[in-house]
């Protein structure tokens, strides 16, 4: 506990409770979780560079949706998994606190707006096929994903300096395994209930707004398939766009849970889990939702592979 008039300088963090069988067993999974997460995505993000077949704007779009991935678990897994392996060693500054929250939400934010720019990208190729590349041009492509990356890193600036522009005067202790928001805002000693609606309307804006020219492009979608005579017809279309809406339901449904909330200092066990998905679940489910049954990058991944082993017989 600290006294009324110093900050705290330093975070601990609790992590996971448990025994420490409990905890050899979550270090575990949770590092073959973090180990296929980032080979399946960097598996991604080196076949769409070095494969002429997938040089499309859905692959285009893929390839850096994969490297957030890869960055937005690597901002919290490692130390996760240093706490859970030597318990009682989870201290973090509090510089070192602010950057991983920045760096957290700010990829985070990249990620949910580069979502909202694929389900825009599925509309054209569903509803506007003849003008697909005229409108989905290169030079649109790369500005997409620009703007996607300036607008999460400049849209949570404000957000984290506000949070640490607090004094936290209550505990040094947080119950999470990162630098949860929440857990801050809760050892805080100052009145945080306008600092918190702040930041509420900023998430639905930040959350909100990617979210809805993806439900609208799903709406003119679904009614586009709907009108297709053949149901072999109907049945690609859809496969086409099942991962993406897969992966949109579980990225945007977990983010909804966790920041669009007037009291952000929710229970801990609830925030662990929604954050446990977003840092953990989903960037390890992204190869599989949009690989297993992309019959085509498949065979540009079987391609990249005969490269590497004639290369290496040579």
């Amino acid at each position: 506990m600290l006294g009324n008039s110093s900050s705290a300088t330093e975070f601990f963090l609790l992590g996971f409770p448990g025994s420490q069988e409990v905890r050899r067993i979550l270090f575990l999974t949770f590092f073959f979780l973090y180990a296929v997460t980032v080979m399946g995505n960097t598996v991604i993000i080196i076949t769409v560079c070095v494969n002429k077949h997938l040089q499309s704007p859905m692959y285009f779009f893929l390839g850096h949706l994969s490297v957030l991935e890869v960055l937005i678990t690597s901002t919290a897994v490692p130390f996760m998994l240093w706490g859970l392996l030597l318990p009682n060693t989870q201290i973090i500054s509090l510089a070192a606190c602010a950057a991983q929250l920045y760096l957290y939400l700010s990829l985070g934010t990249s990620e949910l707006a580069l979502l909202g720019a694929m389900a825009v990208d599925h509309y054209v190729a569903v509803c506007s096929p003849l003008r697909y590349d005229i409108i989905m041009n290169s030079s649109t492509c790369i500005w997409v994903v620009i703007v996607s990356w300036v607008f999460g890193f400049l849209s949570e600036i404000w957000p984290v300096y506000a949070t640490f522009q607090l004094t936290f005067c209550k505990s040094n202790v947080l119950d999470h395994f990162y630098c949860d928001r929440g857990q801050l805002l809760k050892v805080s000693c100052e009145d945080t209930l306008f600092t918190e609606f702040i930041l509420f309307l900023m998430a639905v804006f930040i959350i909100i707004g990617p979210l809805i020219p993806t439900i609208v492009s799903y709406t003119y979608i679904i009614s586009a398939i709907l009108k297709i005579p053949s149901a072999s017809g109907r049945r690609k279309s859809f496969s086409t766009c099942a991962s993406h809406f897969t992966y949109v339901v579980i990225g945007f449904g977990s983010c909804l849970f966790l920041y669009v909330k007037p009291k952000q200092t929710q229970a801990a066990e609830y925030n662990r889990v929604a954050s446990l998905l977003v840092l953990v679940v989903t960037p390890f489910l992204n190869p599989f939702i949009f690989t297993l049954r992309n019959d085509k990058f498949i065979q540009a991944f079987g391609d990249v592979l005969k490269r590497c082993y004639q290369f290496l017989k040579s």
